[in-house]
């Protein structure tokens, strides 16, 4: 990610959010300087923290970026101390070890080599095998950036002189089911979207406009429920991945076509040119079957209608695809989105 692509994101955001791989955010000081409590003049600059990580990569790179310096009145900017700190505030596991690299942090430099250097990279990276057991190896942690200004002797400056950057949370997982499963990779933990096309010319248009409808008119959709509200539409309810259970994807799937054959009849292949699409998919444990295991989900709360069979398996791939790229994991703490577009 640029520092341009940064800037644009943010506008007037905490943070950025380009992939699951690429994120920023940023802090803007705008200071007054005094002297014997004068107020003379005024100083101003932003810090950029971008974070990457490259695919099938371990390595969370965040890249700081000191950009829009300006000064104006009577004071001493150049001479400005602006040291960059970092902590890793709180580790799931708390035993996890990291490997801190690129520029060694603490670092303290003026404004004016910040104006000449721009930029520096700091990395983190943690080795596999430090989290949780089973299939899944996992290790969180809070990566906490800290702007300190200290003014040159003669001076003192206004708020704010201290002040954090946000960054979001990355994760590192060694997951037997996902790409690259001998050494795993990192992510950061923020939600992103299956993206379906409704277009004609998208290969998956019919279970893209299978899902708009349910979300836009649910009370269309069968089996027929007035409360129905199908989860996946926003943060607060996301959707989550059904990987380790293949006995509850089948009963999804048998639960959808159950309904398909009860509601659009026996013969709604139309002689395999359709199948029966289901949503939430039944990849996820919000499909079909939910009720079963949830006595609280109530048990037509999903969506059953015949699609065409070839946009039914792109759709498939498509997921598929989504849930590798973007390194999905199975079960609640990994949820994830469906957005459709036309």
């Amino acid at each position: 990610m640029s520092k341009v692509e940064c800037l644009e994101g943010l506008g007037s955001k905490e943070f950025f959010i380009k992939s699951r791989f690429a994120v920023c955010s940023g802090r803007e000081f705008t200071n007054t300087w005094f002297t014997n409590r004068e107020p003379l003049g005024m100083s101003h600059f932003t810090v950029l923290a971008i974070g990457t990580i490259a695919k099938n990569s371990r390595t969370m790179t965040v890249t700081y970026h000191f950009v829009g310096f300006n000064a104006t009145g009577r004071q001493n900017a150049a001479g400005l101390g602006i040291t960059t700190r970092v902590k890793i505030a709180q580790s799931w596991p708390s035993t996890a070890k990291y490997k801190l690299g690129g520029t060694a942090l603490p670092l303290k430099k003026t404004w004016s080599q910040l104006v000449a250097q721009g930029s520096f990279k700091h990395t983190v990276y943690a080795a596999a095998d430090q989290g949780s057991s089973g299939s899944t190896d996992t290790v969180f942690a809070a990566y906490q950036p800290n702007i300190k200004l200290s003014p040159p002797p003669g001076w003192t400056i206004g708020l704010p002189s201290d002040s954090d950057i946000f960054m979001l949370p990355p994760r590192w997982d060694k997951a037997t089911y996902l790409p690259n499963r001998a050494k795993g990779a990192a992510v950061f933990s923020v939600v992103t979207a299956l993206k379906l096309s409704t277009k004609p010319s998208a290969p998956e248009w019919d279970v893209a406009k299978h899902i708009k409808l349910a979300y836009t008119n649910p009370g269309a959709t069968k089996p027929p429920y007035s409360g129905k509200k199908l989860p996946g539409n926003s943060a607060n309810a996301p959707l989550t991945r059904l990987y380790k259970d293949a006995a509850r994807r089948k009963e999804n799937r048998n639960r959808a076509i159950y309904n398909c054959k009860k509601y659009y009849g026996a013969d709604y292949t139309e002689g395999g040119r359709k199948e029966c699409d289901e949503f939430p998919m039944a990849t996820t444990y919000e499909g079909a079957a939910k009720s079963k295991y949830d006595p609280r989900a109530h048990p037509k709360n999903f969506s059953a209608k015949p699609v065409d069979e070839k946009a039914n398996g792109a759709a498939g791939n498509l997921s598929a695809q989504y849930y590798d790229k973007n390194r999905i994991l199975d079960g609640p703490d990994d949820g994830f989105l469906v957005k459709i577009t036309s």
